[in-house]
């Protein structure tokens, strides 16, 4: 009911709007050189503990960065060079770069983050796997770093394009508790000037921004985490540009009033069962059967207007890597009924399936404000109901890992394939939240992590897929369009980028964005 008045609320406001209420804080809008940017709610801007979202990207600085096809380039980094026999590598920094608050970056800050990142018992981020091969972090002088590896990483460069910290700031601090991952200080392109919980954040270009300064002289964060409230607030001209879901973004196709542009991402939907639950603990060879009931191409046509394509690996738009001769899960609902009685399952009075006296019944969450995914369970849910499967649709305001039974999960692998496959799959790495065990696959993904060759690693990478699809951790359905629509005033974005989860990436150029208003 609360979203209804929500929802409610937001349209009349946005009547409102086009009847001339807001005229005079749109003329100011137009007059000057901000950015209104449709935004979820954040709760920490550091990017140790926030790295599904645009704004750390933009307030701080890794020592490498990615360039437009997504290989990593130095950037607090003037060069590095790589020592093989000692695994080591050693970064010459940028001279004479500044924190926003004013202080010289050194070698001390990228030693502090990665010292953070790799013995901080207390830290709880699940991105802390992919720095456990780093065994020291030596400085040779104030723009100069060593870092040397315990055994060899392909992806190490990838994951030093985490921004780097301040230490003359957090030093001795509690990294989950201080006040700085509300107030950051980096060393990007844009400064944290304001946050206004629930409704905004705000930054502003770094004048002093080591590289090409921003055009753009401030980008307002509108915290609008509702799908249908974004393209509402489009529509009325109070936000300039926003990610919306492929039914919200049909809307404003063929309008001239409005700029739309689809990225490539690496962003997929699936089916993520807690393996700690009960019921999987009990009914994990299900996971090899039920991808068999589910069209996915219905889904996609139901849910995303055709704005997708049919998931069947986690690293599947990764041209070097996938691995497209494996288990596709096709639908296949005479192969679905097969398996079923193979298993041991019979349909009961109800048309749901049996077993020992207990129905199969589990129950997927899906977070409220996110209305595609919601469309996507629904349509799943009434199509496994047809085959004879009760999946029960929770829509929740926050998940629980240790309660849920299953997840309409999200995730992405733009980049290196080891990051988006090593901490999700691995046992007990760090961001293994669904508890998947594959002894075979954390074999295959440590063989591909650490191997230089690129054919043996590619052999690695097919292995893991082919041992991935036999026993799944997902129950894969689609992989979506980055759809963004914006003002026409709005220039300068390249979809040149595979964007990541949630379309995350969009602002990879956004110094080379700007206004004509």
């Amino acid at each position: 009911m609360s979203k209804i008045f929500t929802t409610l609320g937001i349209l009349l406001c946005s009547l409102l709007f086009l009847a001339g209420c807001s005229t005079e804080n749109t003329t100011s809008k137009k007059d000057n050189n901000t950015l209104t940017y449709a935004s979820t709610d954040y709760t920490t801007i550091n990017p140790i503990l926030n790295t599904h979202d645009e704004l750390p990207d933009i307030i701080f600085s890794g020592l490498m960065t990615y360039d437009a096809t997504g290989n990593p380039i130095p950037e607090l980094a003037e060069s590095y060079t790589y020592d093989a026999d000692n695994l080591s590598y050693t970064f010459k920094l940028r001279p004479n770069i500044k924190w926003h608050d004013g202080k010289d970056f050194s070698a001390e800050d990228v030693k502090f983050t990665l010292d953070v990142l790799t013995k901080d018992k207390t830290l709880s981020a699940s991105i802390t796997d992919n720095y456990k091969d780093i065994s020291e972090v030596n400085i040779i002088d104030n723009n100069t770093i060593t870092i040397k590896l315990k055994q060899p990483n392909v992806a190490i460069l990838d994951y030093l394009t985490i921004g780097i910290l301040p230490k003359h700031l957090l030093e001795g601090k509690d990294l989950m508790t201080d006040s700085f991952n509300q107030h950051p200080i980096g060393t990007g392109r844009y400064k944290f000037e304001s946050w206004t919980p629930g409704q905004n954040i705000i930054v502003s270009k770094n004048e002093n921004y080591y590289k090409h300064v921003p055009k753009i002289d401030k980008i307002i964060f509108k915290i609008v985490p509702d799908e249908n409230a974004r393209a509402l607030q489009v529509k009325s001209g109070e936000l300039d540009l926003a990610w919306l879901n492929a039914q919200n973004t049909k809307k404003f196709r063929n309008d001239d009033n409005f700029s739309v542009y689809d990225f490539t991402t690496a962003d997929y939907r699936a089916i993520a069962p807690n393996f700690n639950s009960p019921f999987w603990q009990k009914h994990s060879e299900l996971m090899s059967v039920l991808g068999y009931a589910l069209d996915k191409q219905a889904i996609i046509d139901a849910t995303l207007g055709g704005q997708g394509e049919i998931a069947y690996s986690p690293i599947q738009l990764n041209s070097i890597y996938n691995n497209p001769n494996i288990n596709h899960y096709d639908y296949n609902p005479e192969l679905f009924a097969q398996k079923m009685k193979a298993l041991g399952w019979q349909k009961g009075s109800d048309g749901i399936y049996e077993k020992n006296g207990e129905r199969l019944s589990f129950s997927v969450d899906v977070r409220e404000n996110e209305e595609e995914r919601i469309d996507i369970a629904n349509v799943a849910s009434q199509q496994f109901k047809n085959a004879g499967v009760e999946m029960k649709v929770n829509i929740v305001q926050k998940l629980d890992w240790n309660t849920l039974e299953a997840f309409l999960i999200g995730q992405a692998a733009p980049f290196d394939p080891d990051n988006g496959t090593y901490v999700l799959f691995v046992n007990n790495a760090s961001g293994n939240y669904t508890h998947y065990n594959n002894p075979q696959a954390d074999k295959y993904l440590i063989q591909a992590r650490e191997e230089l060759d690129i054919n043996k690693r590619k052999l690695a990478y097919a292995n893991f897929q082919k041992e991935w699809a036999d026993n799944p951790a997902y129950i894969m359905i689609a992989y979506l369009k980055g759809n963004y629509v914006a003002t026409p005033a709005l220039k300068g974005l390249s979809t040149e980028r595979i964007l990541g989860h949630h379309a995350v990436g969009v602002m990879w150029n956004i110094e080379d964005w700007y206004l004509e208003r």
